[in-house]
C-alpha cells in the first residue's frame, strides 16, 4: 500500500535529521564516498537535463550533477537540511540548485519532468521504499533515468535482521536496508528497465559513525559489543577489526540504475 511518511514517522525523522544537519555536511560517506562518482560515470550528464535528487541531505548528489546540467531541483522532508544544502550551494558558487521541502513518496511536480532522478544514502530511512520508486519513475521522463544508491544486506535473513539491529542502535530513524536482488525487484514493479547493478563494500570508523549520529556513550558502547560479539553469519558481513586502536567494521553499498 502506497503510503508517505506521517504522524510519528515524519516527527522521528525530522528529529533526528534535524538536530545533525550539519553533520551530514562533512560526513565522509555522503561527503565522499566512491558512490558520488559512480554515479556521474554511469549517468553522464547533459548541459541540458533537468535532475531531481530525492532525500537530499546536505546536497552532495545534487551538487556533483549541477555543474554540468541545466537545473537540479533538491528536495527533503527536513527543512533544516535544506538550509544546510543551499547554504552549501551557495558556498561553492552554484546557482542552478532549486532546494524543496517534500516528502520523498509524494513530491508536488509534474511528472516526466526529469532527465535523472536519484537518491543517495537516504532509502534505508523510507517506511515504504517501493512507493519511493514509483514515485521517481513517475517523475522521470521516457528515456531518461532513475539511479538509487544505498546500503544493502546479503539474502541471509539472520544476517539482515542482525545488520538492520545495528544500524537502528545507531539511529532511531533508520527502517531498512534491503537486498540488491529486493532493490531490483522494486524497479521492475515501477516500469523501470534495471540496467546496470553493482556493490561494494565501505570501511567505517565506529566512533566516527557513531558520533555523526551524537550517539550516547552507552549506545556506542552497545554497538561495540554488537560487532565484537556477532554471530558468525553477521560477523562475516561486517567484519569487524582494529585499526590504530579504533574499532571498524564494513558496510556493503549497492548502485542500481533503471530507464524509464
Amino acid at each position: 500500500m502506497e503510503r508517505e511518511l506521517r504522524g510519528a514517522e515524519r516527527e522521528l525523522t525530522q528529529a533526528q535529521f534535524g538536530r545533525h544537519a550539519e553533520a551530514y555536511l562533512t560526513s565522509p560517506s555522503h561527503a565522499r564516498g566512491p558512490s558520488l562518482q559512480r554515479l556521474l560515470d554511469l549517468c553522464p550528464p547533459q548541459p541540458a537535463w533537468r535532475v531531481l535528487d530525492i532525500a537530499t541531505g546536505a546536497g552532495h548528489t545534487a551538487l556533483t550533477f549541477a555543474p554540468h546540467v541545466r537545473q537540479v531541483v533538491a528536495v527533503d522532508v527536513t527543512l533544516q537540511m535544506l538550509e544546510v544544502a543551499r547554504r552549501h550551494a551557495a558556498s561553492r558558487g552554484v546557482a542552478n540548485l532549486t532546494p524543496a521541502l517534500a516528502d520523498a513518496a509524494r513530491v508536488p511536480l509534474a511528472s516526466a519532468a526529469f532527465d535523472l532522478v536519484t537518491c543517495r544514502l537516504a532509502a534505508h530511512h523510507f517506511p515504504d521504499v517501493a512507493a519511493v520508486v514509483r514515485e521517481m519513475a513517475r517523475l522521470c521522463r521516457p528515456g531518461g533515468a532513475v539511479a538509487v544508491v544505498d546500503n544493502v544486506v546479503p539474502l541471509h535473513s539472520a544476517t539482515a535482521r542482525y545488520i538492520n539491529a545495528f544500524e537502528r542502535l545507531r539511529d532511531p530513524s533508520h527502517v531498512r536496508c534491503y537486498p540488491l536482488a529486493d532493490w531490483e525487484g522494486f524497479f521492475v514493479a515501477a516500469g523501470l528497465e534495471v540496467v546496470h547493478t553493482e556493490e561494494f563494500r565501505k570501511a567505517v570508523d565506529l566512533d566516527e559513525w557513531a558520533s555523526h549520529a551524537n550517539v550516547s556513550p552507552a549506545d556506542r558502547i552497545r554497538l561495540e559489543v554488537m560487532l565484537v560479539q556477532a554471530p558468525a553469519y553477521a560477523r562475516a558481513a561486517l567484519t569487524p577489526g582494529r585499526e590504530a586502536g579504533r574499532m571498524t567494521f564494513y558496510l556493503t553499498e549497492a548502485v542500481v540504475i533503471g530507464k524509464r
